[in-house]
């Protein structure tokens, strides 16, 4: 082979070789170099009826990416098509093909909804479902309200509070206002135990019930050590015929629950809630009640007292008797702490 022929291959070889690492920066720069221009982490909203256009416009809005037309090449490549809406996290160091899969297999990021007891209406559930999931709070007031819709479970406008289990929830940001009511029912029935459900028929109530009973004692007090106590005196007042005189009940018939004295002008508020005249629990919960409440009501204290009273060091404890007499001299003891406090209302 001649001098020449050998320079001639070298050079070719060379130009391959040059080719070639050329095609491979790119396929590397293409797929696997970090594309992602945060410093830590972000994430993507991808909202319910997006197309692919739809995605790069967000993500050049957010101005995440260093360069889109990479991204849109690799998207190509690796066929992303189907677009998968939810939310997204996007890291630092992430590469176009790392991004790409995640959409393209819909591995979103979940996001975490509190409830807390004594939320008093759907508007406030709403209210806090809206400001984590894509839907708006009028959708799921809506469904919350839906009374075709909630009878499926056994639940209606006014009782769906004692569906919700006060806890921490992980959910899609696109789950829709059924999809959250159904996750808020299964979290119910795993709630509703075979332990709980023994001591269910133990007090004589249905689930609902407890709902309700666990709704006025978590309005009653926040000292949890004498929830079974106050449940134990419901408990004794319903199996007595007497009324259940619950003061929380009239404050919620009467939309208040800023009120610090209950006067004779509230007990006369004419409503099915108010509990100084109707006998028997009020049609539906007054609060979503905490699970330390309902707790306490299946496993109620059985004891002799009838009344409580606050007591007037305002510790959010409350004195107990057992009759008339000693309530009237317990409640005047209160009255005359509001009275030099000079709490009129």
């Amino acid at each position: 082979m001649t001098q020449k022929k050998k320079k001639i291959i070298l050079f070719v070889l060379g130009l391959l070789l040059c080719i070639f690492a050329f095609i491979g920066y790119q396929f590397y720069k293409y797929f696997y170099k970090s594309n992602i221009k945060i410093a830590e982490t972000d994430y993507l909203y991808i909202p319910t009826g997006s197309n692919v256009d739809d995605v790069f416009n967000i993500l050049e809005k957010k101005n995440i990416i260093n360069d889109i037309n990479t991204l849109k090449s690799a998207a190509s490549f690796l066929k992303y098509t189907k677009v998968k809406p939810g939310r997204y996290k996007i890291s630092k160091g992430m590469t176009n093909k790392s991004l790409i899969n995640m959409l393209r297999l819909g591995n979103q990021s979940a996001v975490r909804i509190t409830f807390s007891g004594n939320i008093r209406s759907n508007e406030k559930i709403a209210s806090i479902a809206s400001r984590y999931l894509e839907s708006d709070s009028v959708s799921v007031l809506q469904a919350l309200n839906d009374n075709d819709f909630l009878g499926k479970f056994g639940f209606d406008s006014r009782t769906v509070l004692g569906m919700f289990i006060p806890n921490t929830y992980e959910l899609y940001w696109n789950t829709d206002a059924d999809g959250l009511i159904e996750r808020m029912y299964r979290e119910y029935e795993n709630f509703w135990n075979d332990s709980r459900k023994i001591k269910l028929q133990q007090t004589g109530l249905t689930q609902a019930e407890v709902s309700v009973m666990a709704a006025i004692v978590a309005e009653e007090t926040n000292v949890t050590d004498e929830m079974a106590a106050i449940a134990g005196v419901y408990m004794n007042r319903i199996k007595s015929g007497m009324l259940l005189q619950a003061d929380p009940t009239v404050k919620f018939a009467i939309g208040d629950f800023s009120i610090r004295r209950v006067l004779n002008k509230h007990l006369d508020y004419d409503s099915p809630y108010n509990t100084y005249k109707y006998k028997g629990l009020p049609p539906s919960p007054i609060c979503m009640p905490s699970i330390a409440a309902i707790d306490a009501v299946l496993d109620y204290e059985h004891h002799d007292y009838y009344y409580f009273c606050a007591k007037s060091d305002f510790s959010g404890r409350h004195t107990f008797a057992k009759t008339l007499a000693q309530h009237n001299s317990n409640a005047q003891a209160y009255q005359k702490t509001l009275d030099k406090l000079k709490i009129k209302n």
